[in-house]
């Protein structure tokens, strides 16, 4: 079993910064791809972005590119979304997410270990 515990949302007014954690503890990550989706009020879960377990590769959804950075530190177990130009869009439920296969996917029913969840506020 993993699990996963993000932290870091809050409010932001739009065009500042945050940058997400997710925490693992339970197995090592080093073999898993991670994931981050969002959910916003009145819509459905949506990827953001995902990392490879090597960190290699990586894939963001049109909408985040160029202003969201996913990365890792396997030794530390964490998973991180830097987040900048935050838009009042962007305001969601943020989630991270473990897939035992190491290679990336957009799919969230490709991932196996999901957080709680972290909000994350943009004002306009």
């Amino acid at each position: 079993q993993v699990q996963l515990v993000e932290s870091g949302g809050g409010l932001v007014q739009a065009g500042g910064s945050l940058r997400l954690s997710c925490a693992a503890s339970g197995r090592t990550l080093s073999s898993y791809a991670m994931g981050w989706f969002r959910q916003a009020p009145g819509k459905e879960r949506e990827f953001v972005s995902t990392i490879s377990w090597s960190g290699r590769s990586t894939y963001y959804v049109d909408s985040v590119k160029g202003r969201f950075t996913i990365s890792r530190d396997n030794a530390k177990n964490m998973v991180y979304l830097r987040m900048n130009s935050l838009k009042p869009e962007d305001t969601a439920v943020y989630y991270c997410a473990a897939r035992g296969r190491g290679t990336i996917s957009t799919t969230d029913r490709s991932y196996d270990y999901w957080g709680q969840g972290t909000q994350v506020t943009v004002s306009s």
